[in-house]
């Protein structure tokens, strides 16, 4: 009788056929599975581009005297849009809680913690930032005053302790060192500078320079 090749490996019939079946079956399962996912794999990456596109929302508003017509995500904060679609570097994220206040900036004048600040709501006003306080390459009178008085040791929460300390002159708050202290009390200096910053902003106050 000739010899069957298919059965030179040892197995018998039945085992043979049971391996080949296992395998066919493996075959045709990865055949029938591959398509639906990667069609699912493709689905997702296009859902996302869609809801990426349709939660877009035009805003308008200006940023240190340029005027900006952005299109942002609706739950973006001010500090966010600022750092990361602007590139605004110089307002710091400290504690991203509102906490810190290192993310100060001015919204129509008025000092607010950009982290806390939904950029939706800044439609139609004016922001400024640590970097469109000076007047080209002229400092501004409080960050002079700061440097003059070492106001900052690590630097970090210097932006929001110099737009503070403007608003807090602006807001009529700098009549004394207490005073100043109450309402400069929302910034944190992790190295305290306190003293230093207190001197730096009574100078301008009592300087009479407009800020």
């Amino acid at each position: 009788m000739a010899e069957n090749k298919h059965f030179d490996d040892g197995l018998e019939p039945a085992d043979y056929s049971r391996r080949i079946f296992l395998k066919q079956s493996s075959a045709l399962a990865a055949m029938a599975l591959t398509p639906p996912v990667a069609m699912a794999a493709v689905e997702e990456g296009l859902h996302q581009k869609v809801a990426l596109a349709i939660e877009q929302t035009p805003l308008q508003l200006t940023i240190n005297g340029k005027a900006q017509q952005l299109s942002i995500e609706p739950r973006v904060t001010l500090l966010d849009l600022l750092r990361e679609q602007l590139h605004l570097t110089g307002t710091k994220k400290g504690c991203d809680h509102g906490q810190c206040g290192a993310c100060t900036v001015h919204v129509d004048g008025q000092r607010v913690n950009s982290c806390l600040t939904l950029a939706m709501t800044t439609e139609g006003c004016k922001v400024t930032t640590i970097e469109g306080l000076s007047d080209g390459d002229r400092l501004h009178p409080m960050q002079a005053a700061f440097i003059k008085h070492d106001g900052f040791q690590c630097g970090y929460c210097t932006p929001g302790q110099i737009m503070s300390a403007v608003a807090c002159i602006r807001e009529g708050h700098a009549n004394s060192p207490d005073e100043i202290r109450e309402y400069m009390s929302g910034n944190i200096c992790r190295c305290g500078a306190y003293a230093n910053i207190v001197d730096a902003i009574t100078e301008v106050k009592k300087g009479g320079v407009r800020v």
